[in-house]
């Protein structure tokens, strides 16, 4: 095991050190279902066991067609407002300058907000985390057809722990698709099992860091050889499916998505539940916390 090290900002004892001189892989040292697997709730026992190995659970329809229609006019909605497009929560992309993600959208949106609410999606979060949970970050996320760029390969943890102060692994996220999944236009990738290892990536974390990342990860990107190394062990598996189908996966995947060079434009809505057990302190590796649009600061329960 890793030797565990305490942090001078929080206190609290750092299992997972990243963002130092050189790059390091460390066993995940938490659970993945945090819930007893008899727990009440929407997610089946063998469906819990194949989360626990793999990292992620593919649900063909979460939500059904008339639903996806609400969302999707929603998100159209608010990419197309003006007083949107000017709040700091919407990220444009680089080169088109069209919107990429809406941050926060359960408070900018009571639609969203119902859709977080809701017993499929906050309940399953509830079982897998074994607790109350609060929502970390919300965001829709829009990838248009002819040139929309994709997410570099990541862990979501390594950025919420050294950025946003979650000190354990106990986090778990829905991207439920508003648009058809192909196999061809920038499609959700994930390293199954890859969530059992944790990359502490190399590098300090600048200051603002996010105001680029959230367009171009640079700070917390593993390297080639350590990417090459995780494929090979794990394989990666590509996520199609239609609107309204959802990929649940644990905060430690490490995952990323190409360009969308396709016509067919994919879109989709994502939620970030932590439990409650499991709140933000003060980043492990970064110099100031990020917004609280992106790593929330009120940790009041779903209800």
């Amino acid at each position: 095991m890793t030797a565990i090290t305490d942090t001078t900002t929080t206190g609290i004892p750092d299992l997972y050190p990243s963002r130092g001189a050189t790059e390091v892989l460390t066993p995940r040292q938490d659970p993945v279902v945090w819930g007893a697997p008899d727990a009440p709730g929407p997610v089946e026992p063998a469906d819990l066991l194949s989360f626990e190995r793999d990292g992620f659970l593919a649900i063909d329809e979460l939500i059904g067609d008339d639903e996806v229609a609400v969302y999707r006019n929603e998100l159209n909605r608010l990419v197309n407002d003006p007083d949107i497009r000017a709040d700091e929560r919407s990220i444009v992309e680089p080169k088109s300058q069209e919107i990429r993600s809406v941050f926060e959208v359960h408070k900018i949106s009571e639609v969203f907000a119902r859709l977080v609410r809701d017993e499929r999606v906050v309940g399953r979060a509830r079982q897998i985390l074994g607790s109350d949970v609060y929502v970390h970050q919300s965001r829709i996320n829009v990838k248009p057809g002819f040139g929309a760029s994709g997410f570099y390969w990541h862990s979501d943890f390594e950025t919420w722990h050294a950025e946003d102060g979650l000190p354990r692994m106990r986090t778990v996220s829905v991207s439920i698709a508003l648009t058809e999944n192909y196999d061809t236009n920038g499609g959700l990738m994930i390293m199954p099992g890859s969530h059992k290892t944790f990359l502490g990536c190399a590098g300090a974390t600048p200051k603002d860091n996010y105001k680029k990342s959230l367009q171009m990860q640079d700070a917390g990107t593993p390297s080639d050889d350590a990417l090459t190394l995780l494929a090979s062990q794990h394989g990666i598996k590509l996520f199609t499916g239609k609107a309204g189908s959802a990929t649940w996966f644990d905060c430690n995947c490490m995952h990323g998505s190409g360009d969308n060079i396709t016509p067919f434009p994919r879109s989709n809505v994502f939620i970030v539940f932590n439990s409650v057990e499991n709140t933000a302190v003060e980043p492990f590796a970064a110099p100031v916390r990020r917004p609280e649009f992106i790593g929330a600061r009120d940790f009041t329960p779903v209800r």
